[in-house]
């Protein structure tokens, strides 16, 4: 059984199973869940019915697909207006098989930003980094995120994306940033809608 993520930008198609394996397996204990390859869309296709209801069948018609998360980020749209409305084409495609949506807001990167301290010492970022007071507040967390990298280097999503979601304490991000305690109650939803409950979730050592 496998939960299949559809997701935007190419950074997030290799980032995203590492992010969503290491939920499952890691925290969940949850080994009787895999995570299938992403489907990509951009982000104005997100925005379309038609699109979003597309992604979702070809997801249907994936080998062993138990449940569908649609993961992109919400820039500067409501993430609760902007959900809502996904989600209802999303389910409607989707029919009987759990299908849920997850909008970073403001971008995947954000979730980064909330954990910074867990990154220091890698990728030349300092060793007195330290979050912003509300990570969600930044407009651009790509480029916030780049000015704790070495003037030599900048931020690519297709290198780093992956190699940060393997890394970044989780912990943090949870007590931080609201988007990702979103994902974090979508994934044990969806675990739960799937047959594979978690006894605690989110994990306790979180919760503080």
């Amino acid at each position: 059984m496998k939960l299949y993520p559809i997701v935007e930008g190419h950074g997030e198609v290799a980032a995203v199973p590492v992010l969503l394996r290491r939920l499952l397996w890691d925290h969940a204990q949850c080994f009787g869940m895999g995570v299938g390859i992403p489907i990509r869309q951009t982000s104005s296709q997100f925005r379309r019915e038609a699109e979003v209801q597309r992604m979702v069948r070809l997801a249907l018609l994936q080998p062993d697909c138990a449940a569908v998360l649609l993961l992109f980020d919400g820039e500067d749209d409501c993430p609760f207006e902007l959900a809502a409305k996904v989600r209802g084409w999303a389910q409607a495609a989707a029919g009987q098989t759990p299908c849920e949506v997850v909008i970073a807001y403001r971008e995947y990167e954000t979730w980064f930003l909330a954990s910074v301290e867990s990154l220091r010492g890698r990728w030349g970022i300092a060793d007195d980094a330290a979050a912003p007071d509300n990570p969600e507040a930044k407009r651009d967390a790509k480029g916030a995120l780049e000015e704790f990298l070495p003037s030599r280097r900048g931020y690519s999503p297709t290198i780093d994306q992956a190699d940060m979601s393997a890394v970044f304490d989780m912990a943090l991000a949870h007590r931080r940033n609201r988007s990702f305690r979103k994902l974090v109650k979508t994934v044990g939803d969806l675990l739960s809608q799937v047959g594979q409950p978690v006894p605690a979730w989110p994990p306790v050592a979180w919760q503080a």
